[in-house]
């Protein structure tokens, strides 16, 4: 399909600043939500793992365990720690806001900007997003307290999460272009739909061939069960408020253009796949 003429163009750089912009309130709204919700079950973690360290530290008298206690005392308070938190997650969210804008950019290429529908698609990418770099990769491996897992499975277990993510990339990829050639094929909306979600249910598949998460969990079901489902939580915050900031942002963005040319009907029909 040929993109008409007069489509306007997206201007990167204005989008970039807001894609900065969303994603760093975005980091920030998540950053805070981990912190009010997520933090309290990670001091419950922290506080078990010290107490098995501490008891398979200790002499029959225990007195190498306090020894032990002391000399694992942490380099940084908890304070500190949760002022880290909400500042690593507005930098991720900062660079998650530039490659969101990228994607947008490049999904959107042939959308006209004007059209009024930048919040259904800034809704629907950052959908997409969670869906791929979030939910599918923390079913296979979900989000662990801190303190679990042996130091010497770190580089093992981040080679399994990037392959995770690569997997949950490649395979709404997969899905989009089923539903975009289904629909230059002249099917209707129920068979593009239904072979999407046939190629994430086969991505998902895909991610459970993935060898098992070599680390045992030895806390409570009760504290992991909350602390993996409050982390995905955390997830779905930073995505749905990066496609919301966005998608408004880039709506007053595309209100100051105001472009002189009309929108061209071959590019409106792509933007309707």
């Amino acid at each position: 399909m040929s993109v008409s003429a007069e489509t306007t163009p997206y201007p990167l750089l204005p989008l970039l600043g807001r894609g900065l912009g969303a994603g760093g309130l975005a980091g920030l709204a998540s950053g805070l939500f981990s912190l009010l919700l997520a933090e309290p079950l990670m001091d419950r973690a922290i506080r078990l793992e010290e107490k098995r360290s501490a008891a398979a530290h200790a002499g029959p008298t225990g007195h190498a365990g306090h020894s032990h206690a002391a000399e694992a005392e942490e380099v940084f308070t908890r304070g500190t720690q949760h002022f880290g938190l909400v500042v690593t997650a507005v930098v991720v969210g900062l660079a998650i806001g530039v490659f969101f804008t990228l994607a947008y950019v490049l999904v959107h290429r042939t959308a006209p900007m004007d059209d009024g529908r930048a919040w259904q698609r800034g809704l629907g990418l950052a959908g997409a997003g969670f869906l791929a770099l979030s939910l599918l990769p923390g079913l296979r491996y979900p989000a662990n307290p801190p303190g679990v897992g042996d130091s010497g499975t770190v580089t093992e277990r981040q080679g399994l999460w990037v392959a995770a993510l690569v997997i949950g990339v490649l395979g709404l990829v997969l899905a989009r272009q089923l539903h975009l050639r289904l629909g230059r094929a002249g099917h209707g909306l129920p068979a593009r739909q239904s072979a999407a979600a046939a190629a994430v249910v086969a991505t998902l598949a895909a991610l459970f061939l993935l060898p098992d998460n070599p680390d045992a969990v030895p806390v409570s079901a009760t504290l992991l069960w909350d602390f993996r489902v409050l982390s995905l939580a955390a997830h779905a915050v930073l995505w749905a408020a990066l496609g919301a900031l966005f998608a408004l942002l880039s709506t007053r963005l595309a209100g100051s253009i105001r472009p002189g040319r009309g929108t061209g009907a071959g590019s409106r029909a792509t933007a309707d796949l």
